[in-house]
């Protein structure tokens, strides 16, 4: 027999949107987790907001929709909105009902300098660590640094002399530009860096990993102007934060073989695992003390890992050309992001364990 095609809605339903996530679905691990971390920061959600007035979005549908954001590759804040009012999925994992309205989007822009101001994406990516801590996910004793380029949200025309003498802006070709003479006049935090030889310079931001090599997590981040600080300068400063008495490995490629940088790893009790680049003016500063050693071996196996979390955070967690403008909200953006690598890779770990 035949079934009617009748378009008859239904005024009443017994059902919620969890109802309509499948029990297995990977984003329930992910929720869970989210959910963990954003309880621990509901005492800093209390200093930020007032205790009196109209009611605002709670800052944790905030947070979980734009982790949705980074983990589905949703272009844009207006996309995202868009699928929050027709994805049951999407509405599930912020905390969203069937019937519950949907923000604008302009909302996003409205709480982010609120939530910068608090620090709470850096909150939140140090509150994820410290949860792969309590899981003992992350290695104490071995880890590997490295750095990339993100191209920032300026063009190049908008790259001029900071005294103004510019007579036709729109023809630039020809011209020697340098950082110390010109800024963007869109992003004023923006360096122009190349990066490698016979490649374009474009204006850019440098960001720095360090990760650990047992699971590959990031456990610290530096977001720094991509000419003005070498990269060999953010990992000292990310150093600082697993300095401690007891002995560590770091792995890197070959240019950190440096030897100001291999004494400054020594003297922070790491012992520097570095590529050794026997074509540097002065030979290696990486002698057979340490590669004689089957841990040196393996560090340059793990460090290569590391790769993986620059080509996530670019080609899925959009940091491939960044949306954002100034080197504080371009940092949020990254330790954000990161933050959403980490609880990926946590999520995998654990299912794999079971």
């Amino acid at each position: 027999m035949r079934g009617a095609d009748i378009n008859q809605p239904s005024l009443f339903i017994t059902r919620t949107v969890e109802d309509f996530v499948p029990a297995k679905h990977p984003l329930r691990a992910m929720r869970k987790l989210v959910d963990e971390a954003l309880h621990e920061l509901d005492r800093l959600f209390d200093q930020i907001y007032a205790d009196g007035g109209r009611a605002s979005i709670a800052p944790e549908r905030l947070l979980r929709a734009s982790l949705l954001q980074i983990l589905f590759t949703l272009r844009s804040e207006r996309q995202l909105v868009e699928h929050l009012r027709y994805n049951l999925l999407y509405r599930w994992f912020v905390g969203l009902e069937m019937d519950d309205n949907v923000w604008d989007h302009s909302t996003f822009s409205k709480n982010r300098d609120r939530l910068l101001e608090n620090e709470v994406f850096i909150r939140f990516f140090e509150t994820v660590i410290a949860m792969a801590g309590k899981r003992q996910l992350i290695s104490a004793e071995h880890f590997s640094v490295d750095g990339t380029l993100i191209e920032a949200w300026a063009s190049q025309k908008s790259f001029r002399p900071k005294d103004g003498d510019d007579d036709d802006p729109d023809d630039f070709h020809g011209d020697t530009r340098r950082n110390d003479t010109h800024q963007s006049t869109t992003d004023a935090d923006a360096e122009l860096m190349r990066k490698s030889k016979g490649k374009e310079a474009k204006l850019s931001y440098g960001v720095h990993h360090l990760m650990e090599n047992r699971h590959g997590l990031v456990v610290a981040v530096n977001v720094t102007a991509a000419a003005s600080v070498h990269e060999r300068e953010a990992a000292i400063d990310l150093l600082q934060d697993i300095h401690s008495e007891q002995r560590k490995t770091l792995g890197a490629d070959k240019g950190y073989d440096t030897r100001p940088f291999v004494k400054t790893c020594r003297e922070l009790n790491i012992t520097p695992h570095v590529a050794q680049n026997t074509l540097r003016r002065g030979g290696s500063a990486i002698d057979e003390r340490t590669t004689q050693h089957a841990g040196y071996a393996i560090s340059a196996v793990k460090r290569k890992l590391i790769e993986t979390t620059f080509g996530w955070a670019k080609h899925y967690g959009g940091l491939r050309r960044m949306m954002y403008r100034g080197l504080e909200k371009v940092a949020d953006r990254v330790f954000f992001t990161l933050a959403g690598f980490n609880l990926l890779r946590m999520c995998n770990i654990e299912a794999a364990y079971q």
